[in-house]
């Protein structure tokens, strides 16, 4: 009777071990004798106990992988700091399992290779506007060398691509000295037309002065054409004019806020009794 049970137990046990339910999203490697022997779908699944197992569970739903944060110089020596996001599918998990030791090791280290690769060959502003190309790129490189591993790449994204600290500071450091220069040469034109503009002033003043002058002179050469025509060409009109001016040039200086003291010539006496004759004998 114990004997019975015992056999029992262990058919039982047997169909057991040879019945698999592999859940939805992934599919499972089945070794025979340390070989590799299939891969079990979704669903229920036989395998003969004790001689298949069950080596490796591989999820078929999508993966998403970090690629870290490292270092790239560009082409012009600028060092920037990037990373990305992979997401891949294993549609042959025989090849991922049996191709490669750890298949995200291999495509972290491949994608960020990639990626030192593409942006070493552009200058930093390519590289700061262009992460559509890159990806682009990116995608194009590593989508052959993960298929020997049936794997498939579905997209991979720039996640963050800046300048180093250091390039930073040296980048705010530079917009503030084309700030300050812009600066300089904004109030350097603008004290350059007014001094233009204040040049010009002086030159129109000047100018209108001047033509004040000519305006003043003709009319005094006016007023002595038409004295001298009145008298008939004698001299008396001429000496009437300067002493005119003479009188008023005088009445100017003792009317004056800083005169204190008027002087007079010697002999304006004389003048103006010179003056006095020459009218009577006219």
């Amino acid at each position: 009777m114990e004997v019975l049970f015992v056999l029992v137990a262990f058919v039982v046990f047997t169909v057991f071990k040879g019945v698999r339910l592999v859940p939805q999203g992934y599919k499972w490697v089945v070794q025979r004798l340390g070989k590799y022997h299939q891969t079990l779908e979704p669903g229920l699944n036989f395998i003969i106990p004790f001689i298949d197992t069950v080596a490796y569970k591989i999820t078929t739903k999508d993966i998403v992988l970090d690629i870290p944060s490292q270092e790239v110089i560009t082409r012009d020596n600028v060092v920037i700091i990037a990373n990305a996001v992979a997401y891949i599918n294993i549609i042959q998990p025989e090849y991922a399992v049996y191709g490669i030791e750890d298949y995200e090791y291999g495509i972290r280290n491949l994608v960020q290779t990639s990626l030192r690769s593409i942006v070493g060959e552009m200058d930093l502003d390519s590289a700061l506007s262009s992460r559509d190309q890159i990806k682009t790129q990116l995608k194009h490189a590593i989508s052959d060398d993960i298929a020997d591993w049936g794997i498939t790449l579905k997209t991979v994204e720039i996640q963050d691509i800046k300048p180093s600290h250091t390039m930073q500071l040296a980048m705010e450091e530079q917009a503030a000295a084309e700030r300050q220069r812009r600066a300089m040469v904004t109030r350097a034109d603008g004290q350059k037309q007014a001094a233009i503009l204040e040049a010009d002033g002086r030159l129109e003043a000047s100018r209108r002065d001047a033509e004040a002058q000519v305006v003043l002179a003709k009319g005094s050469e006016e007023s002595i054409r038409l004295i001298s025509s009145a008298m008939d060409g004698k001299e008396m009109p001429v000496v009437y004019l300067l002493g005119e001016q003479y009188i008023k040039a005088m009445n100017d200086m003792a009317q004056s806020d800083n005169a204190k003291t008027v002087i007079l010539p010697a002999d304006i006496l004389n003048t103006v009794k010179g003056l006095v004759g020459d009218k009577l004998k006219g």
